[in-house]
């Protein structure tokens, strides 16, 4: 299904509805398409969460995410 921006904003509860029923909704601006609404996953958001990605895939030195992250935001003094 396809909405404008204008359709996001004064009919977003429908919008949301046709989602909820597992249809993607393709939202554009101007014509041309710009973001989609589709159904959110758990399984998805769990696969994902701690994972690395791109360059990060395959680096031996990072081990544990966030203990990697904490390191960089710690102070260097």
């Amino acid at each position: 299904m396809k909405a404008t921006a204008k359709d996001l904003r004064f009919h977003s509860k429908e919008l949301l509805d046709t989602v909820k029923r597992g249809e993607e909704v393709v939202i554009t601006f101007r014509g041309k398409p710009c973001a989609k609404l589709v159904p959110y996953s758990e399984k998805k958001a769990e696969a994902a969460k701690n994972e690395l990605f791109g360059i990060w895939q395959d680096n031996d030195k990072v081990q544990d995410i966030d203990e990697y992250v904490r390191k960089l935001r710690k102070g260097r003094y």
